[in-house]
């Protein structure tokens, strides 16, 4: 079912051309064009501007961005039991995680009476982007909120698009009722109804509604992505997200049903998703392109997940041994990379690049989306070979603080006026000549 590419006779398994490896076509830069005047209209008209674009986009209408507080609390108060439980536990397990991911101040003694200190400062004031489309997706409230809120960030606000529930009236033209509970249960009382390229500007530049923020973070779509890049240094970004995508490394002794199930729980997220298997057994390969053909016929999405598979993204990878799969993942560098191989944990120590990585036949990326304690906000694109995934460290600004006294000082002078004249930066040499009644002279 899936294409396959044959690198079983490439004697180059050390370095693999990651152009060997294709994703979905995604065009940023195109999309650049569209969303310019949205973003531009956001600027100076604020709400109205919202307003319409809602009508337009979403089919709703509004008058206001900002949810009242009356549909949080009712949205939480007729969840379904059993999703608060499961929300709950998420939440659980990601605090757990992410509590320990806050850096401590640290202040290293240079020399007696000169240290610098490393001074962990939360962003002011951050906006969360929780996408619509084709799902729901409360998880991803978690994954942005707690993180932030760990770090000890003072103000949050989350957007997520307007839309009709069926069934729920009270909820038309605000976010899906469960974004809503979800937000509600972790305390956020600022969410608003935009999505889209919008959405972003709102942050970006404020609107009568919503203050502008120092960062925005959340996965999206192209023009989610688009915004992000036309905005960034006007406010700062995590990432421009793109289609998700799993690769699995995977050996004979793996399980063709779970290597299939775990392919399409990707795919299923949209038709330019990617399922990528690389594995040095085409026994393995012909056994999970059977199961994908059992497994998908019975599934919910099956048009959706046929595209994602169908597509270029999408193909197994035929190696000549792990070492050569490892040179292809790390040449990949996946959002969410599995390793269903003998000895799991130790191929999975030798990966450089993959967004979240996991380990052995009872570690699926669907635990990772959830419950494992993770966060889901990961790099994709290849991103992963220079980029993390969202933590609470994206919402911290590492600031140094120098303090030295006199003697300290005088200790380095000559090396700092030394430095000066050879970069023909005579000024800098003053600035520390001014602080003693005699010159210190350059070293030679």
């Amino acid at each position: 079912m899936l294409k396959r590419i044959d690198l079983r006779d490439d004697p180059a398994s050390e370095a693999v051309d990651r152009a060997l490896l294709p994703r979905a076509e995604l065009d940023v830069e195109a999309a650049l064009e569209k969303v310019r005047p949205i973003c531009e209209d956001v600027r100076h008209r604020g709400t109205a501007a919202l307003v319409d674009y809602a009508l337009r986009f979403d089919g709703v209408t509004l008058t206001r961005t900002r949810v009242p507080a009356e549909a949080l609390a009712r949205a939480l108060e007729e969840l379904d039991p059993g999703v608060r439980a499961a929300l709950e536990e998420s939440i659980r397990r990601a605090r757990t995680v992410h509590a320990a991911q806050r850096g401590e101040d640290h202040t290293v003694t240079v020399v007696p009476g000169g240290t610098v200190t490393e001074r962990w400062v939360p962003v002011e004031r951050v906006g969360l982007y929780v996408p619509g489309g084709q799902a729901v997706y409360p998880s991803s409230v978690v994954m942005n909120v707690v993180p932030a809120q760990e770090a000890g960030v003072r103000s949050l606000a989350v957007t997520s698009p307007p839309q009709r529930t069926p069934g729920v009236e009270w909820s038309d033209g605000l976010p899906h009722p469960t974004i809503l509970a979800a937000c509600a249960l972790l305390g956020v009382d600022e969410v608003h109804a935009a999505g889209g390229a919008q959405a972003v500007a709102m942050f970006a530049h404020g609107t009568e509604e919503c203050r502008p923020v120092r960062l925005v973070t959340g996965p999206g779509n192209v023009y989610v992505a688009a915004a992000k890049r036309l905005l960034k240094g006007i406010v700062g970004i995590d990432a421009e997200a793109g289609p998700t995508e799993i690769a699995v490394l995977a050996d004979g002794s793996a399980d063709p049903v779970l290597v299939a199930a775990d392919l399409i729980s990707q795919a299923e997220h949209d038709e330019l998703a990617a399922a990528v298997l690389v594995t040095p057994s085409e026994a393995l390969a012909d056994a999970v392109d059977a199961e994908l053909a059992t497994q998908v016929a019975a599934a919910r999405h099956r048009e959706r997940i046929t595209a994602a598979l169908g597509g270029r993204q999408s193909y197994t990878v035929l190696v000549a041994d792990l070492d050569q799969g490892l040179a292809v993942v790390d040449a990949y560098a996946a959002e969410h990379l599995e390793i269903q191989t003998e000895d799991a944990a130790g191929v999975a120590a030798r990966v450089t690049n993959a967004g979240a990585i996991f380990v052995g036949p009872h570690a699926p990326v669907s635990l990772g989306d959830y419950c494992a304690g993770s966060n889901h906000v990961l790099p994709t694109g290849g991103c992963a070979c220079h980029s993390s995934g969202l933590s609470v460290r994206s919402f911290l600004r590492g600031v140094q603080v120098v303090a030295y006294d006199r003697e300290a000082l005088a200790g380095v002078a000559s090396e700092v006026v030394t430095l000066a004249e050879a970069e023909d930066l005579p000024a800098h040499g003053s600035a520390v000549r001014a602080r003693f009644e005699w010159k210190v002279p350059p070293r030679t």
